[in-house]
């Protein structure tokens, strides 16, 4: 999981409902400071991640002009969701709230077309959402997420949290999680532990369960996205456990994108190297002006 700084937004940036055709959605949003709105960003966390996984970015965007919509998905930390009912999390249901999240900004801020970004699961959500409709999106960034399903081992780890979920109560998946974590990681976690808990805790078990499963049989739809023509860029740290940065390489020369590798990051640049991150997401951003 993404393991942010601090779950306090920072100045500039307001804690929200984003209220869209499809509900409402837990948001953070960040203005720039000064100047005028160069675009809008529309930012969707990864599996069992939530909106303040890009808490360090607002800032640094804010200042290039750009503003951010960091959301919680449907049944996500604070954005509400059934509990024992995976259908509303099946991929096409979530794409389908980001197509009425992306509506909903355009609506409010008046803004043109949306910049979207998905960080790992988040990016499978994404590219369903562009490839369901183009039309609201000036350009989308994959943040360590690959072309199909991640790895043999990551698949073990997901599919143990699902039977997990499935047999016990979150308080014990938790401790169960704390218990299988790397040292450095259980260290990680005890640091910051109590908003990293309250998060854990807040997610819907069918959410988690039924996007477990979408990271374990995602099907490969590179060519389906790379014929919409949209402007690509296929963003990660120098390392990545889920899909491996030369898998990332090679989706990116299939979708003719953009390619970024974050240096001293690793599965979560937005929290390990945020300024480098930042700098490169406005300098697409840049390259792709929405209209």
């Amino acid at each position: 999981m993404s393991r942010p700084a601090t779950f306090t937004p920072p100045p500039g940036t307001r804690a929200h409902r984003l209220r869209t055709a499809r509900g409402d959605f837990a948001a953070l949003t960040g203005e720039p400071a000064r100047g005028p709105v160069r675009g809008t960003a529309l930012l969707l966390p990864g599996f069992t991640g939530s909106k303040e996984d890009f808490i360090a970015l607002h800032g640094p965007l804010g200042a290039s002009g750009y503003r951010t919509v960091a959301v919680d998905g449907r049944g996500q930390y604070e954005s509400e969701g059934p509990k024992d009912d995976e259908r509303p999390y099946q991929q096409r249901e979530l794409a389908r709230d980001v197509l009425a999240q992306a509506a909903a900004i355009r609506a409010d801020g008046g803004t043109g077309r949306v910049h979207l970004l998905g960080h790992s699961l988040g990016g499978l959500v994404a590219r369903a959402a562009v490839i369901e409709d183009p039309t609201p999106f000036a350009s989308l960034t994959l943040m360590s997420s690959g072309p199909a399903a991640v790895t043999a081992p990551q698949q073990e780890r997901a599919k143990l949290l699902q039977s997990a979920l499935a047999a016990l109560d979150m308080a014990r998946v938790w401790e169960a999680i704390q218990s299988l974590d790397a040292p450095e990681d259980a260290a990680d976690l005890r640091g910051d532990g109590e908003d990293l808990r309250r998060r854990w805790m807040s997610n819907s078990p069918a959410q988690l369960i039924a996007t477990a499963g979408q990271l374990c049989t995602e099907p490969d739809r590179v060519d389906e996205l790379a014929t919409l023509g949209l402007p690509v860029h296929v963003l990660s740290g120098e390392r990545d456990d889920a899909w491996p940065v030369p898998l990332l390489d090679a989706m990116a020369i299939r979708l003719g994108a953009e390619r970024t590798a974050v240096a001293g990051a690793e599965h979560s640049p937005n929290t390990d190297q945020p300024g480098a991150t930042a700098a490169a997401l406005a300098a697409f951003w840049d390259r792709h002006p929405a209209t």
